[in-house]
């Protein structure tokens, strides 16, 4: 039995300077994938239709998947390659960026929430442990479809 981590916090959609959306967002992180972490973002955020007719409030959550290292490099300082940019903010604040084609999204994280997720996560898998975790078989049958 493995033990997935999964914590829903509050979370602000910068919208511009002075215009922001609050969000929830749920994090979550398990062994099966030891080195990536996952914010799952409600549908009625995103700028794509789903494929049922049925508008964003109807679709699936919006799912990022990246680097734990990431999340955890950029809560110390400016971090990220890509997709995704973590850095801290003012106020023990940390912002998330997030680029797809459709656009640039700016979250805003309270730290003390992402550094509690974090530490959870270690009590999980602890860090420079993840190879230990590590599916190589399942990996590169996913891989080969």
């Amino acid at each position: 039995m493995h033990a997935t981590v999964e914590e829903t916090v509050q979370a602000r959609l910068i919208l511009t300077t002075h215009r922001s959306a609050a969000l929830r967002v749920t994090l979550s992180y398990g062994p099966e994938d030891p080195l990536a972490v996952r914010m799952a973002f409600p549908a009625e955020f995103s700028l794509d239709e789903p494929d049922d007719g049925r508008g964003p409030e109807g679709g699936r959550d919006i799912v990022w998947v990246f680097a734990r290292q990431l999340l955890t490099a950029g809560l110390e300082l400016p971090a990220g390659v890509g997709d995704v940019h973590v850095r801290p903010a003012a106020g023990r604040r940390t912002m998330v960026e997030l680029r797809a084609p459709e656009g640039t999204a700016l979250v805003q994280f309270d730290s003390a929430d992402l550094r509690r997720f974090l530490w959870r996560t270690r009590m999980v898998v602890p860090e420079g442990e993840e190879h230990l975790h590590l599916d190589a078989d399942r990996a590169l049958a996913e891989l080969l479809g």
